[in-house]
């Protein structure tokens, strides 16, 4: 990224001093993502092992600042972070979850998958839904699919007319600059997964009857709509990647890398907001001498 084209990506070693840096879609510019490659590996460790290992490594780091963000937020501060996780079908939306979020605590996290709308969303904006999930001061939220289908599957499968859609990337972006204005870090990972890479997976699943559950006949109707979903997805990313709200591509062919590049991602946002703990509101010293007076 760092240009943004595959050819920024194959210089592995000479990586900028943040990730997010050269992950990040360029504000405002065209978008083609035939040239960027989804087996690359920018910046990344070596080779699978290494990428296993550096991911879990940043776990206490990411425990710890999760914490911190939690205490914060008990003293006043409202900061918080969304994770924005799009992607075609197989692209790992749900395995990222399952294993970057699984380094922070639980207990901390706001995670909601959203589907089609149900009868009760449809009644209202398509944002409605959206700001129903969103996290509270101190949390972390992850969404995997966001308000972003609404001008994805909704373009592709004509769900509304082009000019309500035309109307929705402005929405979303003042929906978005609303969010960081109130203390919401927004962090939207595409996840870029290959037309063949696809292929690979779906056959995986059939080739496994406890990933039956996993396999739809939509899966094969959508592969023919790819060039559609290509086109969409450009025109989102381009419409919608913001100074407040930009949007990271994350090559993701390789399992291993993408749940690195997603760990690494969260861990430079979390260390620019430096959450704090809060300093005592009573006297220390006080309560320890008490405390000790009571055995």
């Amino acid at each position: 990224m760092g240009g943004g084209k595959a050819d920024g990506q194959k210089s592995e070693g000479k990586a900028p001093a943040r990730l997010r840096e050269l992950l990040r879609i360029p504000d405002g510019q065209g978008v083609d993502l035939s040239s960027y490659d989804a087996s690359a590996t920018p910046a990344g460790p070596g080779d699978k092992a290494a990428g296993l290992a550096a991911t879990a490594r940043m776990g206490e780091h990411l425990t710890d600042l999760q914490e911190r963000l939690w205490a914060a937020s008990t003293a006043g501060d409202r900061r918080r972070l969304l994770l924005v996780l799009q992607g075609m079908d197989t692209s790992g939306k749900g395995g990222t979850v399952k294993h970057v979020i699984g380094l922070f605590n639980p207990s901390g996290c706001r995670i909601r998958s959203f589907k089609a709308p149900t009868p009760e969303e449809r009644k209202h904006s398509f944002l409605w839904r959206i700001r129903r999930a969103l996290p509270e001061p101190g949390e972390i939220g992850i969404f995997d699919r966001s308000h972003y289908e609404d001008v994805l599957i909704a373009r592709v499968r004509e769900l509304a007319p082009r000019k309500e859609i035309a109307h929705r990337y402005g929405e979303i972006n003042r929906f978005e600059q609303s969010l960081a204005d109130d203390g919401v870090t927004v962090v939207k990972c595409f996840l870029h997964i290959s037309y063949e890479q696809q292929l690979r997976r779906l056959l995986a699943r059939l080739d496994n009857p406890d990933k039956h559950w996993k396999f739809s006949a939509d899966d094969i109707d959508d592969r023919a709509l790819w060039p559609a979903y290509q086109k969409a997805y450009e025109i989102a990313l381009e419409r919608c990647s913001t100074p407040r709200a930009p949007w990271y591509l994350i090559p993701a062919d390789r399992k291993w890398y993408r749940n690195w590049a997603v760990s690494k991602l969260l861990l430079e946002h979390l260390e620019a907001l430096d959450p704090q703990y809060p300093k005592a509101d009573f006297d220390v010293e006080e309560s320890r001498k008490r405390l000790l007076e009571s055995v």
